[in-house]
């Protein structure tokens, strides 16, 4: 039989980080490839206990089919700290639940988006998303990123060309990949263009609790006086990712048609997952629980920096990250990107290519991806000695 694959997707590739995954299976392999929490991270002990309780005396609840807005405690605990940590909630917001942040970019791109719609992106952005927007059809247009976010005039240029943009998609806090924060300034301007041009940005906050140096910055959503932000978060890097309890907000008559997507879906989140985060949030210290987390990759960041610093040659460029899981690595012109990850490979190093992260699937690129929460310290030490090491047998 000939199986007709829908338009949508005979032509979307698998992500690139999940097909790194399946090839680590060798134990001697050490990944810089995933962004994954810390294992130690997790508060097992914590969660073990609150689940005990929730089986024993809530466990209908927990076990039962649930509203597709979310479970309502949950819901509540997410708006209070939206708008205490963030700053973030007007009366036109709604705040929903997700399966993850993932889930809450893909709802938006099928409720904005025809087929042929363009999304504007930063380049490189969060494979993730990409995929998103590619799987319901959109445009991607990409903006070139600088060290404090995307060129604006760039970014202007993009929307002039572009009447047909739905959504600009944004991670200002610790980019995914390149580890870097938008400036205020951008960031206001970004918004004032938004405006402008009539487009919704999509402001993607996974990693904004995880900063361990530097000041804060506010987000865009805190500025959101006209009801075209939508702010997506989620718990996957600071309580578990493997609970995939992520959230929106955003203005209402938009939120109600996702939820009515997410009806198609999943009708709703796992929702013993739902309570067990409600219980932790309600029992437990967050704050607490999120300031080690911050100590633990200042650490983790600090010694894959230090030995950067010490071990790579200065014709590698990587950026600082004040917070987040990743440092994105820049090789000169003379190192030819695909030998140097297979060589890496070889090394028993995973890193991520850069062109994953691109809004054009056959770009070229001379960047990869490093991560520094998931890998031992003794891994971070050996990991980036095999990398400088590949780097520095392509300049004999």
């Amino acid at each position: 039989m000939e199986y007709r694959i829908s338009d949508k997707l005979k032509n979307l590739k698998p992500s690139a980080i999940r097909e790194i995954f399946k090839a680590l299976q060798d134990p001697t392999i050490i990944s810089f490839a995933g962004g994954n929490p810390a294992p130690e991270s997790f508060p097992v002990a914590e969660l073990s206990k609150l689940s005990a309780d929730i089986f024993a005396n809530d466990s209908v609840a927990a076990l039962q089919y649930s509203v597709t807005e979310g479970y309502p405690a949950l819901r509540e605990d997410v708006k209070a700290r939206l708008a205490s940590r963030f700053n973030i909630g007007k009366d036109f917001d709604m705040t929903i639940i997700t399966s993850g942040g993932q889930q809450g970019i893909e709802l938006l791109t099928k409720v904005m988006c025809n087929e042929g719609d363009v999304v504007i992106v930063e380049e490189p952005s969060f494979i993730g998303a990409l995929n998103a927007f590619r799987s319901n059809g959109a445009k991607l247009v990409g903006v070139p990123m600088e060290n404090d976010g995307v060129n604006i005039d760039a970014l202007e240029d993009a929307l002039k060309s572009n009447p047909n943009a739905k959504i600009l998609y944004l991670i200002p806090t610790f980019q995914n990949p390149a580890g870097t924060c938008m400036s205020l300034e951008k960031r206001r301007a970004a918004y004032a263009l938004a405006k402008k041009y009539g487009v919704l940005i999509l402001e993607d906050n996974p990693y904004g609790e995880l900063r361990f140096a530097g000041e804060e910055i506010p987000t865009i959503k805190s500025m959101d006086e006209d009801g075209i932000v939508v702010y997506s978060g989620s718990y996957s890097k600071v309580l578990s990712a493997g609970m995939r309890i992520g959230f929106i907000c955003g203005p209402e008559p938009v939120v109600q048609k996702m939820v009515v997507a997410k009806q198609v879906e999943d009708v709703h989140t796992n929702i013993f997952f739902q309570i067990l985060c409600h219980r932790y949030i309600a029992e437990c210290d967050m704050d607490a629980h999120i300031a080690d987390i911050q100590k633990l990759y200042r650490h983790k960041c600090g010694l894959m920096l230090s030995e950067l610093d010490k071990n790579m040659p200065d014709c590698v460029k990587y950026t600082r990250p004040e917070g987040g899981l990743f440092i994105w690595c820049t090789l000169p012109d003379n190192i030819p990107q695909p030998e140097f990850i297979s060589l890496a490979k070889e090394k028993k190093v995973a890193v991520v290519p850069g062109q994953a992260f691109a809004s054009d699937p056959e770009a070229k690129s001379q960047c990869f991806r490093i991560n520094y929460s998931t890998p031992s310290d003794e891994q971070i030490v050996k990991g980036v000695g095999y990398l400088c090491d590949a780097v520095k047998s392509f300049l004999k």
